[in-house]
């Protein structure tokens, strides 16, 4: 799969510029139609303009998140089968700061006039629905730092933090990639009327 990544990225990039370009030609073909092109003046404008403030999104926080608190998972070995007592011991301490962090949330969400519930109750949508995917990688890179500490398998801060960079460093293929689909998304919606 690895091998076929840059052909499916340089895809998307041909599938961009397509779009620009049928744009323009069925703006000139069919001018009434409300199809506005990526090459006029205004397309131009919004393409550079707004480019920055398009791929600004939650999505991109979201995946940022999800890859540090995947490759903390990762290299904690939290994911792995204990084989020793301290592995056994570290994931029992784990188990119980992910209850306790569970307790709090429940606290947070779960009782009348609870602070992440919305204006009139409820859960969706919310603080708490807005916040859902930070607070779970972050609870995940948390649990998993302390499994990894406690367990041995992380040996110092310095080690958890690069298994949070090791997160980023492979999650970054997502990153060209969410860059390209979303422009392409947003390119189309630009266009169309």
């Amino acid at each position: 799969m690895k091998r076929f990544l840059p052909h499916i990225a340089l895809t998307l990039v041909v599938i961009q510029l397509l779009v620009m370009l049928v744009s323009w030609l069925l703006f000139a073909a069919f001018p009434m139609s409300g199809i506005r092109s990526l090459l006029s003046g205004e397309g131009l404008r919004w393409l550079m303009g707004n480019f920055s403030q398009t791929l600004a999104t939650p999505q991109l926080v979201w995946l940022l998140l999800c890859a540090m608190a995947w490759g903390c998972l990762v290299r904690s070995g939290l994911l792995l089968r204990p084989v020793n007592y301290r592995e056994r011991r570290a994931k029992v301490m784990a188990s119980l700061l992910l209850a306790v962090i569970v307790g709090v949330m429940l606290l947070l969400t779960a009782i009348p006039h609870a602070v992440l519930l919305s204006a009139v109750g409820g859960l969706w949508p919310s603080p708490f629905s807005a916040s859902l995917v930070p607070v779970l990688a972050f609870s995940i890179v948390l649990v998993s730092a302390f499994y990894g500490l406690v367990s041995g398998r992380l040996e110092s801060i310095a080690a958890v933090y690069d298994a949070v960079l090791h997160g980023i460093r492979r999650g970054a293929p997502l990153l060209l990639f969410y860059v390209l689909v979303t422009q392409i998304y947003e390119s189309l919606r630009f266009i169309l009327p």
